[in-house]
């Protein structure tokens, strides 16, 4: 599934049951990739959180924006509840995000 420029809701996380972090955007491969690589200063960089294990994808950014902030809202058990609904072991899913786009030449694409 190509993930371009369509918004979604996602976690990050430092460990299994660790720091989390909830963002939003409009290009979860670039946006996730940037966390990775520490090219986003803040909160992700200082605390190492930066596998992705929970995503969601909303039809416009209006309603990836208002599910943010319920998420922010929510106590971290609930939030842990959600990821593991999905993803019980907590994996990182960024090659599975990946794999397709690769295959495409998406790596000549990435930011520098």
């Amino acid at each position: 599934m190509q993930m371009t420029k369509q918004p979604c809701v996602y976690m990050l996380s430092s460990q299994k049951n660790g720091t989390l972090y909830i963002g939003v955007t409009s290009d979860l491969i670039k946006r996730v990739y940037q966390h990775r690589e520490g090219m986003v200063e803040g909160f992700t960089k200082r605390y190492a959180v930066h596998d992705l294990v929970w995503y969601e994808v909303h039809e416009g950014m209006e309603s990836a924006i208002l599910r943010e902030k319920q998420l922010k809202k929510w106590s971290r058990t609930v939030k842990k509840r959600l990821i593991e609904q999905q993803n019980p072991s907590w994996q990182d899913l960024w090659q599975e995000l990946v794999s397709p786009s690769m295959a495409s030449g998406f790596r000549q694409s990435l930011p520098e």
